[in-house]
């Protein structure tokens, strides 16, 4: 066995080789290998930790850094029993994550996704910017003139590309029953920066935003729905350049009036978001949130001249009837009525939804509901401690997983994992005997009768068939926090198991019970 002395001088030796390289062939090796790995890299020699901490790297590995899907739901109260914010992070094959998005607190809300950061609010605390990946956080100050009427504010994020700015964006709105879901004033602040910035809104545009309709933000431009009652469909595009803070309107797309279902009610729904880089429109017919008829979605080409051009038609919506959908990867990702979430290959411009083919992804039960949100997501190394001495930054004074309203939902999770401890130690308990029956039994039946042994040999045999081989180890040792889909996945596993113990003890009973009846009749023998 070699000593330690040697090991460290070959690990220097492997390390001195290593950085004999040119630092761009490192950094091109880097580029293809995913956060989480380069993470743990920054710890090999300071070498690597300078490459890899440095921001201009972390803005470069951004364009290999592969995209997932950000699946958020909302807190809230759902048949009685309230749920905390969670979040579903699925990779580029559509494989869901099974644990918690540590960087979300219970009472978060999302409103933002850029390069590998998160924007997060609630409506009492500070907003948080989370890095996805390192678990790097940075709390700021909400605007002060805003946190008296917040709840009737949101707040978005968004990236410039020409000045490489972040930038948090929170359209301030009065509480007065004249002015409920309008605006005046967009606060603006740019990671970095000692204060918010005010932008007063022209007075012609008399400003607001559809309720869970999206927000798009593409090359530095903010693109929402807003109510316009001099429109066919009453909506219209406005967009916001964050770094002009020019507003501009931008008519919708002519809808396809051939795709109008008679009979069902005469309410259609739009939708903003990004697709491939690019700001889209969709659209299709509802009643109470179930959509009918085609899905129609457009890009906007020209923002100048406003071009839309037709990408997707998409037929046979009827079973697939919540609104919340998303477009990613060559994917449409759409909520079925039974609260199921499914994918479905997109096929050129104009196709029909054929069921057999649909994908399930996962049972959003029992959050299936309104409010969920979709997020495209990277996860990228880009830094935030660069931004940490400014003054509108906060050090918050509590964690949110220990607020007092929580604490049932933590302990009901924590009563999960004490049942499955018991449950392993039951198991394990299980295993044991069944060692020591073998020994057992065949050390008291040696003077038996061959016919009276053969019998109790067979009713051993019985239950060691219902008791059979546990793992040494814990099955489950529920080590982190899952979120709420591989929670309730566990608790199903918890009671199969559960059940298929019982059974065990009940049958293995009944065949202890036979097995001295054999004993009693060989004692009768004698």
């Amino acid at each position: 066995m070699a000593s330690k002395t040697t090991t460290r001088k070959q690990a220097g030796m492997e390390e001195s080789i290593i950085n004999c390289l040119p630092t761009e062939l490192i950094e091109h090796i880097f580029f293809s290998l995913p956060a989480s790995c380069l993470l743990q890299c920054t710890s090999v020699c300071k070498k690597w930790h300078k490459i890899i901490r440095d921001s201009q790297f972390a803005l470069a590995h951004l364009q290999h850094a592969p995209s997932c899907t950000l699946l958020f739901s909302p807190q809230g109260s759902i048949s009685g029993k309230l749920y905390p914010s969670d979040a579903i992070i699925f990779d580029e094959a559509w494989l869901p994550s099974k644990s918690a998005v540590p960087v979300i607190g219970p009472d978060d809300r999302i409103c933002g996704s850029c390069n590998g950061l998160l924007c997060l609010h609630t409506p009492t605390s500070m907003i948080k910017i989370a890095n996805l990946a390192t678990g790097e956080c940075l709390h700021l100050k909400k605007p002060t003139r805003s946190l008296k009427d917040d709840h009737f504010s949101f707040y978005r994020f968004g990236f410039h590309p020409a000045t490489k700015e972040y930038m948090v964006i929170h359209f301030f709105q009065k509480s007065s029953p004249l002015t409920v879901g309008r605006f005046n004033v967009i606060q603006v602040y740019t990671l970095g920066d000692e204060k918010w910035k005010d932008v007063v809104t022209p007075e012609s545009l008399s400003l607001n935003c559809v309720k869970n309709s999206g927000v798009a933000i593409v090359d530095g431009t903010m693109y929402w729905l807003a109510e316009d009652m001099g429109s066919d469909w009453q909506h219209v595009v406005m967009s916001f350049d964050l770094g002009k803070e020019s507003f501009a309107r931008i008519q919708l797309p002519a809808v396809d009036l051939e795709d109008w279902t008679v009979g069902i009610g005469d309410d259609r729904h739009y939708w903003i978001m990004e697709i491939d880089g690019k700001v889209c429109v969709s659209t299709a017919q509802s009643l109470e949130g179930m959509l009918f008829g085609k899905l129609q979605i457009w890009t906007l080409d020209g923002h100048t001249d406003q071009r839309w051009n037709q990408k997707y038609i998409i037929h046979h919506l009827s079973p697939f009837a919540r609104g919340l959908h998303f477009v990613h990867g060559g994917k449409i990702v759409i909520q079925h009525r039974d609260s199921n979430l499914y994918s479905y290959e997109l096929l050129g411009k104009n196709f029909e939804i054929e069921l057999s083919k649909m994908a399930k992804l996962l049972d959003l039960s029992p959050r299936g509901e309104d409010g969920m949100q979709f997020y495209a997501c990277v996860k990228s190394l880009v830094p935030l401690d660069v931004y940490a001495k400014a003054a509108i930054v906060h050090r918050p004074k509590h964690l949110e997983w220990k607020l007092k309203k929580w604490e049932a939902w933590e302990q009901d999770r924590l009563m999960q994992k004490d049942v499955w401890r018991t449950m392993h130690q039951i198991e394990h308990e299980l295993m044991v005997l069944k060692q020591r029956m073998i020994l057992e039994v065949k050390e008291k039946t040696q003077h038996f009768p061959d016919g009276i042994q053969q019998r109790i040999n067979m009713e051993v045999d019985l239950i060691l068939q219902h008791m059979q081989d546990y793992p040494e180890q814990h099955p489950n040792p529920m080590l982190r926090r899952l979120n709420w889909v591989e929670t309730m996945q566990e608790r199903k596993k918890l009671a199969a198991r559960l059940e298929k113990l019982k059974v065990s003890y009940e049958a293995m009973g009944a065949s202890v019970v036979r097995a001295l009846s054999c004993v009693r009749a060989s004692d009768n023998l004698d």
